[in-house]
């Protein structure tokens, strides 16, 4: 990744709104190899043991999947909700603690909108044991997983994901609505 790009890009991220002003993300940029590693071993446990969750032909096509660039991707970043952020002064999050959490889904979907602008790509690794991730890089006790992060120039660039382009999911035609 070009010189001074991730900054720029987490630069972008923190304009993401958040409620009452709290900003509650944290990043952690991984660059250690032995944490690497350490993240990898973890992902492939908790990978084997959702394989276990499918039968048949879904289970198949499971394994086939790239659900990780864990090994390839230069940029690994782990992202973090601090709940015990005092900026706020918890406006708006007193009846919806939760909403720390969502604040943290927008600043990473800015990240994600902000990367493709630069041709950069961003993979969202879902599967781990948050407590292991966490304990692997030694953060606050107060910080709870919400993503691990791979950034990289794309092998190959397509508006149609990659778990459809597979045949594991199709896009939906629209979003659907309800209304009352």
């Amino acid at each position: 990744m070009p010189e001074g790009l991730l900054g720029e890009l987490l630069d972008e991220a923190a304009l993401a709104p958040s409620v009452g002003l709290s900003e509650p993300w944290r990043f952690v940029d991984v660059n250690s190899p032995a944490i690497r590693a350490a993240i990898n071993r973890e992902f492939e446990r908790a990978n084997a043991e959702a394989l276990k969750g499918y039968e048949g032909e879904q289970a198949q096509l499971y394994a086939r999947l790239k659900l990780a660039g864990l090994e390839c991707a230069p940029v690994h970043l782990a992202v973090f909700v601090d709940r015990e952020t005092s900026k706020g002064s918890g406006l708006g999050r007193r009846s919806m603690p939760e909403t720390l959490e969502y604040s943290v889904v927008g600043a990473i979907h800015t990240l994600w909108l902000a990367a493709r602008v630069h041709g950069v790509g961003l993979g969202w690794v879902s599967i781990f044991d948050p407590s292991r991730v966490t304990e692997v890089l030694d953060v606050p006790l107060s910080w709870g997983f919400v993503a691990y992060l791979c950034l990289g120039f794309p092998e190959e660039d397509s508006i149609t994901p990659e778990l459809e382009r597979s045949g594991w999911e199709k896009r939906a035609d629209r979003c659907s609505i309800l209304r009352r």
